[in-house]
């Protein structure tokens, strides 16, 4: 009996070091299976799972000596017992499964010859939460009243340890998935922005970091496209190369090939020396074209073939070039009316747009105004000497409701302008110059600052689900305020 009793707490030391050293689910059910096959001389077992979405209300989640066909039948032979475990969380002990009248319609346990049932649950505080099984078909004795209390205890210590397993699994898994987000914001440093919309372009771009596909950007002007390209060159593969931008829309269409491709002297009147062009220039990096729908269609023809054959040929060369660049294009125009108005090759966008990410307008990601405009307040207040640091809260509302048809570009004007004008330490709606066409409108009919002022909380609260701190947060409010507002409102 001294001799059983030390092997019981020797299992139990060592399931409880296995507590200790292994926090991956699977790994761990295997090794608590192993531990209590081996140490209760079983046959077979599994550690199964309590899960209501299935239909027998369990899953298997490790198994011994079983084979494919007892697993495809569900393990009939122990389901019957393995409910009542589960249903009631009281142990099973059986010495002679054959005589036994609780499995007389057990006809699996007949067929397999079981004799010796050994099931515990699992708890975890109240809930039980799965159950460890064993059996054998050699011996009617393989199982005691002892190894039963001593199963139970295991179970028990086994329940703890898969349940700190799984947990660290979860928060394993939500700790990857925060990690990347914060490392799709956090990898562009100059980039702000924490909107779901923005969040969606930061995880497209951490995706092309590391591949030479071509990335076509399309948003309207002054979302951002040529600072995406920029973050794209910076930190991919071409880091550290030169990343040579483009305007195709500022350069005179008579000398955009030239610019683009070089000319060699003589070519043309005025040509008086070889010249580089830009994409020779961007060998090894990366050529941005921006406003690549305004290059003129003989031209995109050879933008085609430096994609495809990565040659091109100077103004006036007879000798083609090789050129060893990743090309980012970008557009403020809708590329498919481009294609159908014939201002865009068909094959030249399907060329640029291996990756295609849209840049959503300001008006779009409204939630980055209130940390969009902190930032570039501090950046104009160092900038220009100013001691401005802050934005009233109704110098905010104005910012959240502005429809920004420029977008971030307009938007870091206006905060430049306001903190150059500024005569204090936070922005007023006074040092705010908007054009009549920005400014907000109050609607249909004329209402009170108080009450336009209801229908912007009201509105933003509805926004955020009802949430007072996201909808202080959205308006640049402390929460102290918007509780008094509504408070102030409930009782009226």
């Amino acid at each position: 009996m001294e001799s059983t009793h030390n092997d019981n707490f020797q299992a139990l030391y060592e399931i409880a070091r296995t507590l200790n050293s292994i926090l991956e689910p699977r790994q761990l059910l295997e090794k608590v299976l192993s531990i209590a096959v081996r140490h209760l001389s079983a046959e077979r077992g599994f550690v199964l799972l309590a899960e209501s979405r299935t239909e027998a209300g369990f899953s298997v989640a490790a198994m011994e000596n079983f084979g494919s066909q007892e697993k495809g039948d569900e393990f009939a032979a122990s389901s019957s017992v393995v409910k009542h475990v589960l249903t009631t969380g009281e142990p099973v002990l059986t010495f002679d499964a054959q005589a036994d009248a609780r499995f007389d319609a057990s006809t699996s346990i007949v067929a397999q010859n079981i004799l010796s049932i050994a099931c515990v649950p699992l708890r975890s505080g109240d809930r039980v939460t799965g159950a460890v099984y064993l059996d054998s078909a050699k011996s009617r004795k393989a199982f005691t009243d002892d190894a039963v209390k001593f199963l139970t205890v295991f179970g028990n210590v086994a329940a703890i340890a898969i349940d700190n397993a799984q947990r660290y699994s979860t928060l394993l898994g939500e700790n990857e998935r925060l990690r990347s987000t914060i490392e799709a914001t956090q990898q562009f440093p100059s980039i702000i922005g924490q909107s779901a919309k923005w969040k969606q372009v930061l995880d497209l771009v951490q995706r092309v970091l590391d591949v030479d596909a071509s990335v076509f950007l399309t948003g309207e002007s002054g979302t951002g496209k040529e600072l995406i390209a920029r973050a794209i060159h910076e930190q991919g593969t071409r880091k550290g190369m030169p990343f040579v931008a483009v305007n195709c829309s500022a350069i005179p269409e008579q000398l955009l090939e030239s610019e683009l491709f070089g000319h060699v002297k003589g070519s043309f009147t005025g040509a008086t020396a070889d010249k580089r062009g830009l994409v020779e220039i961007a060998h090894g990096g990366t050529l941005f074209l921006d406003e690549v729908v305004e290059l003129p269609v003989l031209l995109q023809s050879k933008i085609l073939r430096l994609l495809q054959e990565r040659e091109y040929r100077r103004v006036g060369d007879t000798m083609n070039r090789t050129a060893d660049i990743r090309i980012i294009a970008a557009t403020n125009r809708n590329p498919q009316e481009s294609i159908k108005s014939g201002a865009l090759r068909e094959d030249l966008f399907f060329r640029l747009n291996v990756i295609g990410i849209h840049l959503p307008p300001l008006r779009e990601r409204k939630d980055d105004i209130p940390l969009l405009a902190k930032h570039f307040v501090a950046r104009a207040a160092e900038m220009y000497h100013r001691s401005v640091n802050d934005i009233e809260p109704e110098a905010m509302k104005v910012l959240l409701l502005n429809p920004w048809k420029g977008n971030v570009r307009e938007f870091q004007n206006v905060i430049e302008r306001a903190v150059v004008l500024s005569r204090g330490g936070r922005l007023t709606n006074d040092d705010l110059i908007l054009t009549p066409t920005d400014l907000p409108t109050l609607g249909p009919s004329a209402v009170t600052l108080e009450e336009f002022e209801r229908q912007i909380i009201e509105a933003t609260l509805a926004e955020m689900g009802g949430n007072k701190t996201r909808t202080a947060e959205r308006l640049g409010v402390s929460l102290r305020w918007l509780q008094y507002r509504l408070k102030e409102w409930s009782q009226s």
